[in-house]
């Protein structure tokens, strides 16, 4: 019997579960709606604060660092201590932390509020995924998991034009700090409903911390993410030996978190998860190669549109919503069909962003530009439905099996593996536009180098899902095709 049969046997449903997950949503669609909806209004920050472009860049990566660093420690201590509390608490913060952005007086209290900020969102960011493992068995938790997939990709395809529209409502040099303060009235909503709706947690073993392991994992993924995030300001040439020096502490966390399997001690991040669980090493993979690409495509639509075209940022958001009303659509129908298909779905799709955001960039570069930018919208809809396909199944297919008592730390493993490829993809897909355009000063041409980075790390994705997919189904078609084969295969079991 695997574990999630094992769980479901003394499952008693929470008759509150479905609102409660509503409450975990709209909190994680403001945490990660954060990470892109700020990008718009970076050149009125600029003009407001009347800050370096050096120190408007930290509004956004200083978040989405400072994310980061807390998501695996915050899911162990979710499992270890109460999910419950914790999201709460973090959410709260989150709320004071807004409203403190919103009004930073100068550049240097913005990017201490941000840093904050991102810190709360990252201590709430697990909770999500662990109370549905915890809130949902069976085909429930597959559809469950649709909607936090959904949130997932909607949420980052959605920002641009979200903060184009705060931007056009709220009209004036000081606009764009009602970004922050739309949160607000928001998260205090979320924090009353959830303290009535959200279930609370039943410790998990002792209780213990593996502190030191914090301290390894924590400054192995600094080491890793500060030059990308210095990459604006010359952060790869200066900071290259950063890179060496994560590599060498994430080992060395790893060797830690096996000794203490092999003594039965807790470990932060159990490394059983990546061994016996099935689909999470593979899915923790597919997801992080996909964000490289995913999430830098939309600067590199915000530069050309805005800074190649002069549209204005509302402008720019409705160029690209065709992605986010395409992903809205398929993430719900993909939900319900992962229990169905399995990996092929994320191979679909995986293939339909490829095709969708590679037509763009051929459109983009040679078809007439007061046209293309609308001719667009038909492959930006298929890319998008194809995104929907491919975040919100594999989120649950690399999460469904693990177990309740592991679920925080799987879930803030697999979104940091998400948050690194989306620094990857943040910081050189920018970069290799601006050296296509400081060598040639033609923007369609960076675009298409842009693009074309971000489709490489979408089609590693696809190789990556499409060898979990092939291996499935010689696993299948070895264990024969009668219902009580099936019923029984590892395959089975990985699907269900």
């Amino acid at each position: 019997m695997t574990a999630s049969a094992q769980e479901a046997a003394g499952y008693e449903p929470d008759p509150r579960r479905w609102r409660a997950l509503w409450v975990t949503l709209v909190a994680g669609f403001m945490s990660l709606l954060d990470v892109s909806i700020v990008v718009v209004a970076l050149p009125s920050v600029q003009r407001g604060l009347h800050a370096s472009p050096a120190q408007v860049q930290w509004v956004v990566s200083g978040y989405a660092l400072a994310f980061a660093l807390a998501l695996v420690t915050a899911g162990r201590l979710g499992d270890a201590l109460d999910r419950r509390r914790i999201f709460l608490l973090a959410l709260s913060g989150f709320v004071v932390f807004s409203a403190a952005c919103g009004a930073a007086p100068g550049i240097t209290s913005l990017i201490a509020a941000r840093l904050a900020q991102g810190l709360a969102a990252g201590f709430m960011a697990p909770q999500n995924s662990a109370l549905i493992q915890q809130m949902f068995r069976g085909a429930e938790r597959g559809r469950a998991f649709g909607f936090f997939g959904a949130t997932v990709g909607i949420s980052s395809a959605v920002g641009p034009l979200a903060g184009g529209m705060i931007l056009a409502l709220a009209d004036g040099a000081q606009g764009w700090r009602w970004i922050f303060y739309v949160n607000v009235p928001i998260g205090i909503l979320a924090v009353l409903l959830g303290r009535r709706l959200l279930p609370r947690t039943q410790r998990s073993g002792r209780g213990h911390v593996d502190l030191p392991g914090v301290l390894l994992l924590g400054l192995g993924v600094l080491a890793l993410m500060f030059p990308l995030v210095q990459a604006g300001s010359g952060g790869f040439g200066r900071l290259w030996w950063l890179f060496l020096a994560g590599a060498a502490l994430l080992v060395a966390f790893a060797r830690r978190q096996r000794r203490l399997v092999a003594r039965d001690t807790e470990p932060l991040l159990d490394p059983r998860l990546f061994t016996t669980v099935r689909g999470y090493a593979v899915g923790a993979g597919v997801g992080t190669l996909y964000f490289v690409g995913f999430s830098g495509v939309w600067l590199v639509f915000a530069l050309f549109y805005q800074d190649g075209l002069g549209f204005s940022p509302l402008r720019s958001g409705l160029a690209v919503t065709p992605f986010a009303l395409g992903s809205a659509c398929a993430a719900a129908i993909a939900g319900r069909l992962v229990d169905r298909l399995g990996r092929i779905l994320t191979v679909g799709g995986l293939t339909a962003v490829i095709i969708g955001l590679g037509g763009t960039a051929l459109l983009l570069r040679f078809a007439p530009l007061d046209v293309a930018p609308w001719a667009a919208a038909p492959l930006l809809f298929l890319g998008g439905a194809g995104s929907g396909c491919v975040i919100s199944p594999n989120i649950t297919m690399t999460l469904r099996d693990v177990p309740v008592h592991m679920a925080g730390a799987a879930g803030g493993a697999l979104q940091t593996g998400q948050r690194l490829g989306a620094a990857v993809g943040t910081a050189a897909l920018p970069g290799l536009f601006y050296l296509v355009l400081g060598g040639s000063g033609d923007y369609r041409g960076a675009l298409v180098i842009g693009l074309g980075a971000a489709l490489v790390g979408m089609a590693a994705s696809l190789a990556l899902a499409t060898f979990d997919w092939r291996r499935d189904r010689r696993s299948r078609q070895g264990h024969g095709t009668c219902p009580e084969d099936v019923a029984n295969s590892p395959v089975h079991a990985r699907q269900t």
